[in-house]
């Protein structure tokens, strides 16, 4: 097709964003182009001047990944398959319909979860025998140590939730099912395990089965099974939204992590709210990678990958983001409502190390001389960290 013939089946250039910035760089595109989608990434069609170098894909949308369907729910993933940077986490969104149930199984990974809708009653065992079962609504979290059994089902209104495994090449299709293992073990041995005929075995399933359509439980304690060890010593569960959030003019934060959730020694997350015109400030995490999950709004995010190379990307409600170890980072709010979003780590503590106090905390003279600063920008300083900001003389985006 001739550029003459393309120009007559492109949108009118008028009526479609354009790579063309304010300093006159770029041109316009007359096509084949998915103008849907530059309307969704501004800031990869038309970057920053101050974006350069070849910073890879940091961003990936659950909206593009596959959907694993069943009768009694769905789930879709996020991993290193899908996002090749992300090497230390990988993320599953799943939604059970009433009485839907994600089976009895286990993993070789951690799995950290986040109730996004719903409710749900999850069960576990440990290595001593002592269980667990407890009702988790919105805001809640679960963790699960690796080798742990444990199940989830959706309760009379169902549930959508986010789960998350310390290690960015897993797959939820690739765990352990008790019914996988029945399917694959001999009946005979089946019988000598259990000390009952081979024929009490003839109606199991002949494969995993995932995800299936089971009754809606009854309440709490009707379902509660007594052990003699006991129940586990610690909870795997935490309520998060009812963790009082540390304020700041640009929105809020709760932190968890082993300190306040002590069976999590292997995730450790923040639930950050940027309000509108706010940002979570210029920072750096000196622990690990960053794996992040946007539940609402929309953002930019410039990530510095030192070597003078940085990269923009735009961010959205099931966006799931990624910054590699030490990158400086900052995450700006661009619409009109809240974002919401988790930030999460391989590791027991949460830490990061702000710009801002960083340069207040060290000999003034010596950041006024590296910098060039002016006294404005000296005088602006803070020595108390404020992980996300917002002055009342800077307009919202």
């Amino acid at each position: 097709m001739s550029s003459t013939d393309r120009r007559k089946t492109t949108p009118d250039p008028d009526s479609a964003p354009q790579p063309i910035r304010a300093d006159g760089a770029g041109g316009i595109d007359f096509g084949p182009r998915d103008i849907w989608r530059d309307r969704q990434n501004p800031d990869l069609l038309v970057p920053p001047a101050t974006d350069a170098g070849t910073v890879p894909n940091l961003v990936f949308s659950f909206s593009d990944a596959h959907m694993q369907l069943n009768r009694g729910g769905w789930s879709r993933e996020v991993t290193e398959r899908e996002l090749p940077i992300a090497k230390t986490l990988a993320g599953v969104n799943m939604s059970l319909t009433p009485g839907g149930v994600r089976e009895l199984h286990w993993h070789q990974q951690v799995e950290w979860a986040y109730m996004l809708l719903g409710r749900a009653r999850i069960t576990a065992v440990d290595q001593d025998g002592r269980n667990f079962i407890a009702d988790v609504g919105p805001g809640d979290l679960w963790y699960f140590p690796p080798g742990i059994p444990h199940s989830i089902q959706g309760l009379a209104e169902g549930c959508e939730f986010l789960l998350v495994f310390d290690d960015g090449s897993f797959s939820d299709i690739d765990t352990f099912s008790i019914s996988d293992w029945f399917a694959h073990t001999p009946p005979e041995v089946l019988s000598a395990n259990f000390g009952v005929p081979e024929s009490a075995f003839a109606g199991i399933p002949k494969e995993q089965v995932y995800i299936y359509q089971g009754e809606i439980p009854g309440p709490l304690a009707e379902q509660a099974v007594s052990s003699p060890q006991g129940s586990v010593p610690l909870g795997f569960t935490h309520r998060l939204m009812a963790q009082e959030p540390q304020r700041y003019p640009g929105g809020t934060v709760r932190i968890v992590d082993s300190r306040n959730f002590p069976i999590s020694t292997r995730i450790a997350a923040a639930l950050v709210e940027i309000v509108p015109g706010g940002m979570r400030e210029l920072h750096w995490h000196p622990n690990n990678d960053e794996w992040q999950y946007f539940l609402t709004g929309t953002a930019r995010m410039t990530v510095f990958a030192a070597e003078g190379a940085a990269r923009t990307f735009d961010v959205r409600a099931g966006t799931v983001g990624y910054v590699p170890f030490a990158y400086g980072h900052y995450i700006q709010n661009t619409g009109d409502t809240s974002v919401w979003f988790l930030e999460m780590f391989k590791s027991d503590r949460f830490a990061d190390v702000s710009l801002n106090q960083w340069m207040a905390l060290t000999p003034s003279d010596l950041v006024r001389s590296n910098l060039n600063a002016s006294e404005e920008l000296m005088n602006s300083l803070r020595k108390i960290k404020w992980p996300v900001v917002k002055y009342p003389d800077t307009p919202a985006p």
